[in-house]
């Protein structure tokens, strides 16, 4: 089926599968109901290896050295992703106290320490920018998680997110968050991806604009790529404004050698679905969560067919993050989405 013919305003999306769909993961949002803006937490609360793969130049990320293969913690409790830019990242505070109340954490004989790394996406420009995901956020999220297929869309670290704003924001469309897994020889992988990147999205299979920057008059997709290559001029901007986070998650059994790689290969995705990506003005972070529920037998994929996975549901959850995105309107934008703007052809 085209993306187009899933374009329908009031129709949910086909279920994709899901992260919670990786036996050990649990997803919660917390959508602050003053401005889009929000947190989204995923919990592995017997702990999971970790792994994560900064590609964008303006990254605002929370315990990332300790994921390095040679580094002394090896196991990691939940991530955070959220909204706010670098204010954001204190929505993680409320993250391990949630845990640590529930006796979550690696043993430091004088408590249980959470260990939570985290990034954050810049969706400061809409509504009031003082309106920012803090510790009562995360603490939200991780009461709304579960293991069942977590809402997409204006929701959690999604819920202010855009997409195309190379030509600025008031000709850009609605991002949000999106999720999928896939399941091969018994292991399953998943995606939960938060989009907000200064290009377009673009459907990975067929190449069909998704949504991105419009042109001056708001009727069409102008196409970033195309645009940029045949000498037009991009506005100013400011560096970290943009950005797409998300975790990759795995019931597999991984080192964190193995996790690392899975994060990385899994940003192919992204660049699969997001035309320009990793840019100077976008901090793309991904993380990978390996709950070793399946161990890797003779029968189970091995990392080539892992990270072909981790790819697909990167690029997937990307695609859904957009199409199950909706309009949004402030004192100062209006914002449509893709399944509700009738100008998704891209222009000549």
């Amino acid at each position: 089926m085209s993306a187009a013919a899933l374009l329908s305003p009031s129709a949910p999306l086909p279920y994709s599968g899901a992260i919670t769909d990786v036996a050990g993961i649990e997803v919660g949002h917390h959508t602050d109901p003053r401005r889009p803006t929000g947190s989204t937490v995923v919990i592995a609360r017997d702990g999971a290896v970790a792994g994560v793969d900064v590609r964008g130049a303006a990254p605002g990320t929370r315990e990332t050295d300790l994921l390095a293969p040679g580094n002394f913690v090896q196991q990691v409790h939940a991530i955070l992703l959220a909204g706010g830019s670098a204010w954001g990242l204190a929505a993680a505070d409320g993250v391990v106290r949630w845990l640590e109340e529930r006796g979550v954490g690696l043993d430091v004989r004088f408590g249980r320490l959470p260990i939570v790394p985290g990034a954050v996406l810049f969706d400061l420009p809409m509504g009031d920018a003082r309106i920012r995901p803090d510790a009562a956020s995360g603490y939200a999220a991780c009461d709304a998680a579960s293991t069942a297929a977590p809402a997409e869309g204006n929701v959690g670290a999604g819920a202010g997110a855009l997409v195309g704003k190379l030509f600025g924001v008031p000709h850009a469309m609605k991002g949000g968050i999106g999720t999928a897994s896939v399941k091969v020889g018994g292991v399953t992988v998943g995606a939960l991806i938060a989009c907000n990147p200064l290009g377009d999205v673009v459907h990975p299979d067929t190449g069909e604009l998704l949504a991105g920057a419009r042109t001056d008059d708001g009727t069409a997709l102008r196409d970033t790529r195309r645009s940029l290559l045949r000498g037009d001029v991009p506005r100013p901007l400011l560096a970290g404004t943009n950005t797409t986070i998300g975790v990759i998650a795995t019931d597999a059994v991984l080192t964190k050698v193995q996790a690392q790689r899975l994060a990385t290969v899994a940003h192919d995705g992204l660049a699969r679905a997001i035309n320009p990506v990793h840019t100077m003005s976008d901090g793309d972070t991904l993380f990978t969560l390996a709950t070793g529920r399946v161990p890797l037998g003779e029968e189970a994929p091995g990392m080539t067919v892992l990270s072909v996975m981790a790819a697909e549901v990167a690029a997937q959850a990307v695609v859904r993050a957009v199409l199950a995105a909706r309009a949004v309107t402030t004192a100062e934008l209006a914002i449509p989405a893709a399944r509700d703007w009738p100008g998704r052809r891209a222009a000549a």
